[in-house]
């Protein structure tokens, strides 16, 4: 029992050493560019998505230039139905009241949509 704790001891030491005896080095170039690379894709906006569909007007908040959407589903977004706020400029809001019905498009950055064309459905 002593021989077996021994060795294993010894393959212990032998590793910790082995790894204690190559020192740090600086990335090389290519490995900062890599890094960086990383890092600012990382750090990048997401891509804008832009869909349309139709909904009915839920609320309006004129003060906020914000409207809520009970919308079908975007496919170019892949969303199902459902009912959300959404940034809109006061002049597309103008003529339209909680109950319409509307055809909207709008751009999606990942984390909030805008509004950029409102119009009453037929």
């Amino acid at each position: 029992m002593k021989k077996l704790t021994t060795i294993a001891l010894g393959v212990a030491l032998s590793a910790a050493l082995a790894g204690c005896g190559k020192q740090g080095e600086a990335p090389k170039t290519e490995e900062k560019a890599a890094m960086a690379d990383d890092s600012g894709a990382m750090a990048a906006p997401a891509e804008t998505k832009h869909g349309k569909g139709t909904a009915t007007v839920t609320a309006i908040d004129s003060a906020k230039a914000q409207v809520t959407l009970d919308h079908g589903a975007i496919a170019e977004l892949d969303w199902p139905p459902m009912t959300m706020g959404f940034a809109a400029k006061p002049e597309l809001l103008k003529d339209i009241k909680v109950g319409d019905k509307v055809a909207f498009e709008l751009d999606w950055d990942g984390k909030a949509g805008t509004i950029t064309k409102l119009d009453k459905a037929p």
